[in-house]
């Protein structure tokens, strides 16, 4: 759930843009991190990995020291990666969760968020695997690490449809400068995106977000972002969020005020009865794409060159409508995604629900 930056609908950069901090470890002070469960992952600049802890509504940065620049040509071809991550830490393929993956943009090696064990007691754990499938346990403690608190989280009660609390993030994302990050919060209009300048300062309180969901033919305001990229119309920074059922909007990051509630543009439905996973913003041929996994639809490339221009769904649909995709039909079971390279990204699949997970490296469509 990592992003990169698309300028004017143009990728100026296929590297993620920076603030012009000397040291984005000032400040953050030498001990143990503590985490209660495993999230989302991304990357900020010099090899600081940020890391969600839903449980304890917070995220944690942790200075990896990994910032040695790999070659442009990395390639993964791991097959069997969850059985390796749970050899690793002493256990069975069953009784791990792999949560999330990101790849480190200056040493293009693959991190992972792993929950050890089921349920709402399962141990995180971070991990990097490197291209001779070799894994290791991301150090924890007596590193250079910080922490930022999310305000009004949602609420940390079992009910009929599971813990809130597990969706107060549900997924973060470094872009040029500030942390942005989705989720559930407590109050009315629930669903949230925070931001955060960083190195971290005080989390705000974050913007209430709702959409017409077209496939429902109603206005939601409780349903997260599941998942979200950043890029750029006409020179101003939006956000690109995907939600269940599937919903993908537009949000201005400007209309981003803390305490403020914000009408995100629906820009496409994209298919009900299914669940965004990852997206990547990239460039090919000239045009602007946006690459989304999904929980049953597969995986969609989706024009974004017309993004500008459509107009936002406000009535009911019978499936789908909006902007232009194709279904990538030789990306099957893909289940994490992220970038690797100008011309590449890294996928985490399965061939079959039961079968065992790979992670390896594919060219963008």
């Amino acid at each position: 759930m990592k992003r990169w930056i698309l300028g004017t609908l143009v990728l100026s950069s296929c590297l993620p843009l920076t603030s012009l901090a000397a040291d984005f470890t000032a400040g953050m002070k030498n001990g143990d991190v503590s985490m209660a469960s495993a999230g989302q992952i991304a990357f900020a600049p010099e090899g600081v990995l940020l890391a969600a802890d839903p449980k304890s509504a917070r995220i944690v940065a942790i200075a990896t020291g990994d910032v040695s620049p790999s070659a442009n040509d990395v390639k993964y071809s791991v097959d069997k990666i969850d059985e390796k991550i749970a050899a690793s830490l002493g256990t069975a393929a069953k009784d791990i969760q792999i949560i999330d993956i990101a790849t480190n943009p200056l040493s293009k090696q693959v991190y992972v968020s792993v929950a050890r064990g089921r349920g709402p007691d399962a141990t995180p754990v971070l991990l990097r695997i490197e291209q001779n499938e070799t894994v290791h346990e991301v150090a924890t403690r007596g590193v250079k690490h910080s922490v930022a608190k999310i305000p009004n989280p949602a609420e940390d009660k079992e009910g009929r449809r599971g813990n809130p609390r597990a969706e107060s993030i549900t997924d973060i994302a470094y872009i040029n400068g500030k942390v942005f990050v989705a989720g559930l919060s407590n109050e009315e209009f629930a669903s949230n995106l925070r931001t955060l300048e960083f190195p971290f300062h005080d989390l705000d309180k974050g913007t209430s977000v709702e959409i017409y969901h077209g496939a429902h033919g109603a206005v939601e305001t409780r349903s997260p972002v599941r998942t979200f990229a950043a890029y750029s119309i006409d020179g101003q920074e939006h956000l690109l969020a995907a939600y269940t059922c599937t919903p993908l909007v537009k949000i201005p990051v400007k209309a981003l005020e803390p305490g403020k509630k914000v009408r995100g543009v629906t820009v496409a439905e994209l298919g009900n009865r299914n669940r965004p996973l990852d997206m990547v913003v990239y460039k090919k041929d000239g045009m602007n794409f946006v690459l989304m996994a999904n929980s049953a639809r597969g995986v969609m490339k989706i024009w974004l060159d017309s993004i500008r221009d459509i107009e936002g769904i406000e009535t009911k649909i019978a499936d789908k409508a909006g902007l232009t995709y194709e279904t990538i039909e030789s990306l099957k079971g893909i289940e994490q995604l992220d970038r690797l390279s100008e011309t590449q990204a890294v996928v985490l699949s399965r061939a079959t629900p039961d079968a065992a997970a790979s992670l390896t490296s594919i060219m963008l469509p």
